[in-house]
Order: structure tokens, then sequence, then C-alpha cells
């Protein structure tokens, strides 16, 4: 592994794809900072993970959306 600090700027998904192709193995450590983002919707990555962390998946919180959509559009005029 190099002993100069690098800058590697990806997405999630393709982070460990990334460290690999740079020859790092998977055993190395390393140290991954996150930078915040400016958020469209404020709170949305907490919520997020208090939604994960009660066993939901990402396909649950789009069924539940797309329940609740069904929901109030009778009630749209």
């Amino acid at each position: 592994m190099s002993t100069q600090r690098e800058v590697i700027e990806t997405t999630a998904d393709k982070l460990a794809a990334e460290l690999a192709r740079r020859g790092i193995a998977p055993n190395e450590r390393i140290r991954v900072t996150i930078e915040p983002e400016e958020e469209i919707i404020p709170g949305r990555r907490e919520s997020r993970a208090l939604v994960i962390a009660a066993g939901l998946t990402d396909e649950d919180i789009d069924r539940l959306i797309d329940q609740a959509r069904t929901e109030v559009q009778p009630l749209i005029k």
C-alpha cells in the first residue's frame, strides 16, 4: 500500500471495486471518511438509517410509500 494519502471519490456501491483496481487487498486496513453533501431532503440519511435499523429494506419503504399514496389519492381534489 502506498505511504502517501490518496483521495478516492466514488459512490459507496463502487468503493470495493475501486480499491481492488488500485491493488488494495481485501484484508488491508483502510480509513474511509464520509464527507457530508448538501441534502435535497434534510434528515433523509438519518431517517433511512433508522428505517434500516428497524429491519426494513428499500423495497419495503417503496411499498409503504405506494400504499400511503394510494390511500390519500381519493382525498385529493
